[in-house]
């Protein structure tokens, strides 16, 4: 009896895959539960396994290839079918191993005219003419019977290439209106690489988020003097207590719920002609994987305390580095931050995660000279960026939104009254 192998439900809002590697070849045995292939989704990696024990006795689709739910991607035979398949994968083997020993026999209904086509040139001259684009019956042939040979189309490509004589002249240069696109003579250099199906879905939504929303960006920059003094007294008594260290994530992360609950429109979404205002604080935070940006969420993350919010980072941060993510852990979401100072981003402007109506961008902390009571002196400052959907954000309230995250981060004890 024969098992289709078939593409399952991924989840909301996921219809298409992409078949990653199969796990096991075709032939072998297989045990319920088995994972047998990957599939490459736009927001996570999942396993199609087994459902009985039997043979995957047929792959269907092979790698790179899309799919959609309820595609077959091959067949598992089961019971007796799948003992006899087992039994017989030795024979088959042998087999083929002898038909590759010896050529194939042409085929008896091989048109003639075939036949006289290649008699008219070796595999190897033809080969090169093809590559080199050439007509191979046009070129005369020295071999047997007027045969081409490697060497007759070595003498017509040099031929080809022969430069003009100096007393010909030089032809006159002609103008298209359309000319052809310059193309590189050594195309080694290049790699042409078919971008996974996440990647593919990245640049699809960047877009859209660029077409769809009334992007605007507005800046500001904070002194993180008081986080930073705070974070070398507590650092060493947090870590002891909570298990977990004290970073900057969950300074912004209070801080930003703080400015949410202030100006509420930046927790929404647009729906057709409506504005759905949210009153729960599910926080996205973007996290770098190898294969593009993914956005896991911070679920009721006002909820939370410092250390929950670090000790929740961490975790989905692990799980993307292992692949553990599933579908849940990126769905929703009502406002993200994302921090560009990790890899040294001084400033940057950061693409609204539709569709939510705001994103806080975070960037390298450095050391610059700011007056303070009259006086030059250097602080650790950050610059932030806020881009928020001008078609329900002002820019009086995106501005605002900036300055009390700043404000709180400057006097991070205000988080402890205002949460």
């Amino acid at each position: 009896m024969s098992i289709e192998i078939v593409v399952p439900e991924m989840g909301e809002s996921v219809i298409e895959a992409t078949v990653g590697r199969w796990l096991v070849g075709a032939g072998a045995s297989v045990k319920a539960g088995q994972p047998l292939v990957e599939l490459e989704t736009d927001k996570v990696d999942l396993e199609v396994s087994a459902e009985r024990d039997g043979v995957l006795a047929e792959i269907l689709v092979e790698a790179g290839a899309d799919v959609k739910i309820g595609d077959v991607l091959g067949k598992i035979e089961v019971g007796a079918e799948a003992e006899a398949t087992a039994q017989d994968k030795p024979e088959q083997e042998k087999v083929a191993e002898k038909k590759a020993e010896r050529p194939e026999d042409p085929p008896a209904d091989s048109p003639p005219i075939e036949e006289e086509k290649d008699a008219k040139a070796t595999p190897v001259a033809r080969r090169m003419a093809e590559d080199a684009g050439m007509d191979v019956a046009k070129i005369p042939g020295s071999g047997s019977g007027g045969r081409v040979t490697k060497e007759d189309v070595e003498k017509a490509l040099n031929a080809k290439r022969a430069p003009l004589p100096v007393s010909a002249p030089a032809p006159s240069p002609v103008i298209s209106s359309s000319p052809s696109p310059f193309t590189r003579p050594d195309a080694r250099r290049e790699e042409r690489v078919k971008l996974s199906r996440r990647r593919r879905t990245i640049a699809q939504r960047l877009v859209e988020a660029q077409h769809n929303a009334a992007m605007l960006t507005t800046f500001n920059e904070v002194d993180m003097s008081a986080v930073m003094e705070l974070r070398k007294r507590r650092r060493d008594a947090f870590e002891k207590q909570m298990g977990v260290r004290l970073g900057f994530m969950s300074f912004f992360t209070k801080a930003a719920i703080g400015a949410l609950r202030a100006f509420p429109q930046l927790n929404a979404e647009i729906d057709g002609d409506e504005m759905i205002l949210k009153h729960y604080y599910d926080i996205g935070i973007a996290v770098g994987a190898e294969e593009g940006l993914v956005v896991p969420v911070l679920r009721d993350a006002d909820r939370m305390s410092f250390a929950q919010i670090e000790q929740s980072i961490r975790d989905l941060a692990q799980k993307v580095q292992d692949g553990s993510l599933s579908l849940s852990d990126l769905q929703g979401g009502s406002f993200t931050i994302t921090n560009g100072g990790v890899f040294g981003s001084m400033l940057s402007t950061p693409i609204l995660n539709a569709p939510q109506v705001g994103i806080l961008g975070l960037h390298k902390i450095e050391e610059r000279p700011v007056v303070i009571d009259g006086a030059i002196v250097a602080r650790p400052m950050m610059y932030l960026a806020l881009s928020y959907d001008h078609r329900i954000v002002d820019g009086r309230e995106a501005v605002q939104f900036l300055v009390k995250v700043k404000e709180l981060i400057e006097d991070p004890e205000r988080m402890l009254l205002e949460m």
